[in-house]
């Protein structure tokens, strides 16, 4: 088992807009999958800063923060990816954000390892989609997120 070394700070955005999310899509060895735009948090940036240059990195638009959503932790070596993850340690803020722009969304100039494009995904069929972390889709409605709790847990 390898041993931590760090906890690395991040920071998300969930971003709704006419009934829909948008993800980052991603690819690696097990095939399509999506999640929020994001990333690690650089020394001396505040978390609304973090989202905000992530996500113009990622999906390229601004954002305007919102509001904190919730907090997630992710342990590797406790979910389904531990063999290469197993000594990493996240910890991630999620925000709600809006962008002023829908239209302009697009691959961002600075994307993500296995980042292949961005996606807006219905959340009427947010079950039935490849998503990350898997317990949020629990919390979409079609009319946005309502999640219960500000702190998530250990959770993939």
């Amino acid at each position: 088992m390898s041993r931590i070394k760090q906890i690395r700070s991040a920071a998300r955005a969930v971003i709704i807009h006419d009934g829909k999310l948008l993800a980052t899509k991603m690819r690696d060895w097990r095939g399509v999958y999506y999640i929020l735009p994001g990333g690690g948090q650089q020394p001396g940036e505040t978390l609304e800063d973090a989202v905000k240059r992530e996500c113009l990195e990622e999906v390229g638009v601004e954002v305007e923060v919102d509001r904190l959503l919730y907090v997630r932790e992710y342990i590797g070596r406790n979910h389904r990816f531990s063999k290469s993850h197993s000594g990493f340690h996240q910890l991630e803020h999620v925000f709600r954000c809006h962008i002023t722009d829908p239209h302009a969304v697009c691959i961002g100039h600075e994307c993500d390892n296995h980042q292949i494009g961005v996606a807006w995904l219905a959340l009427e069929n947010i079950q039935a989609v490849p998503f990350y972390p898997a317990v949020i889709k629990q919390y979409f409605t079609l009319e946005g997120i309502e999640v219960p709790t500000l702190y998530l847990g250990d959770c993939n």
